[in-house]
């Protein structure tokens, strides 16, 4: 056969198979329902952010699907992470978005994680941001030193970033922390601390703080005193009127360095949608292109300013990777971590 007409010819089946490939996509989602299963009470930021994304993101999935949100709180998140890795149907009707700190805890061992989160589709993630740990204005905290003066109630939801990061300042940082967990989602902290039931929460996401408790902003009733992430957010001491330290960069020493950072790796995974493992790779695929016409779409976009939703999306191939990498940590980091978090 001459070579041009054998290009011609791979060309053509390759373009049949492009198409073919298409079209079962498109006929498996036409007349289907896609779950997205929350692993949080309803009000928080996942919250917030699994819905909105969702509800603009099916117009952009072959067969024009539709979508339909629950709640599936329980044990900081691990309860959906446990149903989506055995119990969902392993089909692509399923999405989920649970804890970011879930691939450190396999990491490190966690019993709770019996599931490999490799082998989750990772579709991708909205916001890759900075946290911080904060107190109500009333508690009187105002500054990391604060914290290291008297003891400080902090709520979180299970065992996760809400959690590990309080315990584990207070190891590295000498703060006194004592934390109150199983509040089944964030938005049960804040009212918690309305309430003055604790003084502050383990974890806030700076992009939900100004996207649902935009008035707890704007009237100063909650004061934040140390960022965790990759990296640091000017907004965040501008808020203060004062500088507010990166956990980072006030550690100690390379060895505490290095903890940190494993600890606050889940950041980059920050609100995340998956879906379960087993699921064919062009659906995977799909789904992630999706999510990316999502992130530039028109109407979304416009309505993620209305409601405050900030926006520094992660491809799902590049949420896939990041999940390889924690789980890639290096022992030592691991190890003492672990160690970190047992003792306290």
């Amino acid at each position: 056969m001459p070579q041009t007409t054998l290009l011609i010819s791979l060309a053509a089946c390759l373009a049949f198979s492009t198409t073919a490939g298409a079209q079962s996509v498109v006929d498996f989602y036409n007349g289907k329902t896609i779950s997205v299963n929350i692993g949080f009470s309803a009000g928080g930021g996942f919250d917030l952010y699994a819905r909105t994304v969702t509800r603009h993101m099916i117009r952009h999935i072959p067969g024009a699907p539709k979508v339909i949100a629950r709640q599936m709180p329980g044990g900081g998140s691990f309860r959906v992470a446990q149903f989506m890795a055995t119990s969902a149907p392993q089909d692509g009707t399923q999405l989920a978005t649970f804890g970011q700190s879930i691939p450190l805890q396999q990491a490190m061992h966690d019993p709770n994680a019996t599931f490999d989160v490799r082998k989750f589709g990772w579709i991708g993630n909205p916001i890759n941001g900075v946290s911080t740990i904060g107190f109500w204005a009333d508690s009187g905290v105002r500054t990391l030193e604060d914290a290291r003066q008297r003891e400080v109630t902090v709520g979180a939801t299970g065992p996760n970033v809400t959690m590990q990061y309080p315990l584990a300042v207070n190891e590295l940082f000498g703060t006194k922390f004592k934390v109150i967990h199983g509040y089944p989602g964030g938005s049960d902290i804040d009212l918690a601390m309305e309430r003055g039931e604790v003084d502050g929460k383990g974890q806030f996401s700076w992009s939900t703080l100004k996207s649902t408790k935009r008035d707890w902003l704007r009237d100063k009733k909650v004061t934040l005193i140390l960022q965790l992430g990759a990296r640091k957010e000017p907004e965040i001491s501008e808020y203060m009127g004062y500088d507010v330290p990166l956990a980072s960069e006030i550690a100690k020493n390379e060895e505490d360095r290095m903890v940190i950072e494993l600890l606050t790796s889940g950041e980059v995974i920050g609100r995340p949608l998956l879906t379960t493992p087993g699921v064919p790779a062009d659906s995977v695929t799909a789904l992630r292109r999706a999510f990316d016409a999502t992130m530039l779409d028109a109407e979304f976009l416009t309505e993620a300013e209305k409601v405050g939703l900030e926006l520094n999306p992660i491809k799902g191939e590049d949420l896939q990777a990041a999940v390889e990498k924690i789980l890639s940590a290096k022992p030592a980091a691991v190890e003492r971590l672990q160690a970190i978090l047992k003792r306290t």
